[in-house]
């Protein structure tokens, strides 16, 4: 949220820097992001004075080049070359002189040097409108009022505004600070704990009266409920054009675009007030009615962005007596808004019910500045006083009469909310007793009316505007941002609870495998939950009647609970790999959730991502990639931190990936791993290849639980390695041989590892070569050569009989 330190100071006399004055409204919770310069005219005409033409000839080597010379109060007068058609002798004229900056109406700056064109020496410039970027015009030079002193600085004639913007980061629960008036009443409080008492200055409506009653437009408001409060009047004779610089300026400084004055009155009391207003152009007020209420599920409503929309039959909308004409609080109808051709005008300021109209944002996905504040619950006794105010506005830029008099229909009054608070608890949860008169002085500062004061407490009334302020924490919570969170004094003494836990909580274990992963190269994400229900269409392991939805979703594209973490995660690697980070190693702690005909599910997962290179590109090291055998080595290594060894190994097919491996303790599924396939990494542009591992986190838990730690001796006695180059059938696997060796020599053999794959030229077809290390060892005894070679010769003879390999 934007907020103009000029405007501000309308409400509040302060001569305080912008930047101590963003730091005590950060002290009282409104977080000064940022603080940008605005000028209303970009680079503040500085440099830019009022010269008087003394001569002006024909520049002698070009037909429509002049040769001017000018006087600018001060030094020997300047010869300035122009083009111009209008420039002449003793016109006032402002003249950027030698070094000024000036901008295009694009924003880029150029700089004014001494030179010379078509021979004839320039010393600055006779400036156009749009050259200044006081207007449209390159028609001709700008003339100036011939009573104008010369020398006079340009910027003193136009009244360029300098101002100071806060970019506050507004919580979503302080709806009574969405204005410049809720900010400079914050302020205010704050200043007086600094001592400094000022005045909060509001807009009288004094003068608001009716002139006449001749255009009478009823309200009926159908639905109460969601429409507590709504409120109206008539304008007739308004002229609609430009608004006055001021107040362009004032919109420009906070980001807006100025439309017409009608439309810029409507959004300057939106900022100065908090209280959203629309405009109708009452002459397309069907039957001189208004009508608050829902419509009929299904009807066609097209808004101000001309897109058609099917309405909700929750929508509260505002009609006339033939057809919807707004979507109420949110959008306009592309017939409602105001035009140059209006003249006369019905003003609406409401009070619409905040869940109502958050629904019927999200559900148009629809974010305007009125809805922004409708939704989180605006002041519902300040209605009529907007109106008054924009109503004087409007008379006193846009002309007009007030022709009817000031509808109110407010059936049932929002009552102001009382809370008991209790300085014993006051004390608790601060840490700090804060004296009494403070206490009261702070509430009193922030319109909260002390009805009565006992020895153990106060009764309150809090405004209905602080819709956030309903309980006695929340008071106190007030007591304390005002009174300074850096006002309370730190403690000397540490309090800690020892809680008794299992060793196999789950954030522990994650804090185990996340720590080895770093140490690992990964680098840890967080997805959003919610996902689009297209990629279930990716894969056939996903259903989309399994998708959990959401009732009130931000967009179609986070309407869903995810199914995998495989997709959240190729979103985090195709992103990065756009923008030349090729070479990823990722890791997700995170939950899937599914919606089954008997309950809903969720469960835990740890997905890894691997692709590009393992390490970076070094001189003394040739570049390797991250493989599939690689990313079994971190599964593996994961699953053996946890003590999860003796696992099982089973090929998966499906269309996820490509090649893929499960691991299992009995029926138990720990993890599936592999490359993921080409159709599915197309969907998010990613052509290099991808290998994703998916943890089912519940069952890695489960297991862990029911390991137990086991430890022996080192062995005293050498292992011996044995190789073997064995030319087997294509299709014969690693977890072939190796389980045919575990088979021959259960109590010597303590290991088989692959250490080389051929397949290619000189191998007759169909085959390929294995070189396979076997490592034997006796932890009683040293083995001779005979016992080894004898299992040798068993492991060479099952291999021949089992697999069909032969020695190479």
């Amino acid at each position: 949220m934007k907020i103009s330190y000029n405007w501000l100071k309308q409400f509040l006399k302060t001569n305080w820097p912008a930047e101590q004055t963003g730091e005590l409204l950060t002290d009282l919770g409104l977080e000064i992001e940022g603080i940008e310069s605005f000028e209303s005219v970009k680079g503040g005409l500085k440099g830019v004075v009022v010269g008087e033409v003394l001569t002006c000839e024909k520049h002698p080597n070009a037909d429509r080049l002049k040769v001017t010379t000018v006087t600018i109060g001060k030094g020997d007068p300047l010869q300035i070359v122009c083009g111009a058609p209008n420039v002449d002798k003793g016109q006032k004229v402002p003249v950027a002189t030698i070094g000024t900056t000036l901008y295009t109406s694009e924003g880029e700056a150029w700089t004014i040097k001494k030179g010379k064109i078509r021979g004839e020496s320039s010393q600055g410039m006779i400036c156009a409108e749009d050259e200044l970027g006081l207007g449209a015009s390159h028609d001709g030079i700008m003339v100036l009022d011939a009573k104008t002193k010369v020398g006079t600085p340009v910027s003193e004639l136009f009244e360029v505004e300098n101002d100071e913007v806060f970019e506050i980061g507004l919580t979503p629960n302080r709806a009574d600070a969405m204005s410049h008036f809720g900010v400079a009443r914050d302020l205010k409080a704050g200043l007086l704990q600094k001592e400094i008492n000022t005045e909060l200055i509001t807009p009288s409506v004094s003068a608001f009266h009716v002139e006449n009653r001749t255009l009478k437009i009823d309200i009926d408001v159908k639905d109460k409920a969601l429409a507590p409060r709504y409120c109206g009047v008539t304008i007739s004779g308004v002229k609609v054009e430009d608004s006055p610089a001021w107040l362009q300026n004032r919109l420009k400084a906070i980001g807006l675009t100025p439309k017409n004055n009608i439309v810029d009155i409507t959004n300057y009391v939106l900022h100065e007030l908090g209280q959203p207003l629309h405009a109708f152009d009452a002459s397309k007020i069907a039957g001189n009615k208004v009508v608050v209420k829902t419509l009929p599920k299904g009807t066609k409503f097209t808004t101000l962005d001309e897109v058609e929309r099917e309405l909700h039959e929750e929508d509260l909308m505002i009609c006339d007596a033939e057809k919807p004409m707004c979507i109420a609080g949110v959008f306009g109808g592309i017939n409602s808004g105001v035009t140059e051709a209006t003249t006369s005008i019905f003003l609406e300021s409401a009070y619409f019910n905040p869940v109502s109209i958050r629904k019927t944002a999200k559900r148009h996905a629809l974010n305007t500045d009125a809805s922004f504040r409708f939704e989180r619950g605006i002041d519902p006794n300040i209605t009529e006083y907007a109106l008054k105010r924009a109503v004087l506005l409007i008379q006193e830029i846009a002309g007009g009469d007030v022709t009817s008099d000031l509808m109110d229909f407010y059936p049932k009054k929002i009552e102001d909310y009382q809370v008991r608070m209790s300085f014993d608890n006051a004390k608790k949860l601060i840490g700090q007793e804060i004296p009494k008169e403070t206490i009261k002085s702070i509430l009193t500062s922030l319109e909260i009316k002390v009805n009565n004061v006992t020895e153990a407490g106060l009764g309150l009334t809090v405004p209905a505007y602080r819709n956030d302020v309903q309980r006695e924490a929340d008071v106190i919570e007030e007591i304390l941002r005002v009174y300074g969170y850096n006002n309370i004094q730190t403690t000397e003494k540490l309090n800690a609870s020892i809680s008794n836990t299992s060793k196999f909580e789950d954030y522990k274990l994650q804090n185990i495998i996340g720590n080895q992963l770093a140490s690992q190269g990964f680098y840890e994400i967080l997805s959003n939950s919610l996902t689009t229900p297209k990629y279930v269409t990716l894969s056939e392991q996903l259903k989309e009647a399994h998708n959990v939805e959401m009732l009130n979703p931000l967009s179609n594209d986070l309407s869903v609970m995810r199914q995998s973490l495989l997709f959240s995660g190729l979103e985090a690697v195709s992103y990065n790999i756009n923008r030349k980070r090729n070479n990823l190693k990722l890791y997700e702690f995170g939950k899937t959730y599914h919606d089954f005909k008997s309950n809903r599910e969720e469960y835990k997962k740890l997905s890894l991502f691997l692709t590009g290179d393992k390490t970076a590109l070094r001189w003394n090291s040739p570049v390797q990639k991250s493989d599939f055998f690689y990313l079994k080595g971190i599964v593996n290594s994961t699953l053996d931190r946890l003590g999860l060894s003796n696992h099982m190994v089973s090929p998966i097919k499906n269309d996820v990936f490509s090649e893929g491996i499960g691991l299992s303790i009995g029926k138990t599924k720990l993890v599936d791993f592999g490359i993921v396939s080409k159709k599915v990494l197309k969907h998010f542009g990613i052509s290099q290849e991808v290998l994703f591992a998916d943890f089912n986190w519940d069952n890695v838990l489960e297991m862990a639980k029911h390991n137990d730690i086991k430890f022996k001796d080192i062995p005293k006695y050498p292992e011996v390695r044995r190789d073997f180059a064995l030319l087997i059938d294509d299709k014969v696997t690693f977890g072939d041989i190796d389980k045919i060796a575990m088979q021959t020599e259960k109590q010597l053999l303590k290991d088989v590892d692959l250490f080389d794959v051929y397949q290619g030229k000189n191998l007759p077809k169909g085959k390929k070569s294995y070189a396979v290390s076997f490592t034997i060892q006796d932890e009683k005894k040293t083995l001779t050569d005979k016992q080894i070679d004898k299992i040798m010769k068993k492991l060479q003879t099952n291999f021949e009989t089992q697999l069909g390999a032969e020695l190479r």
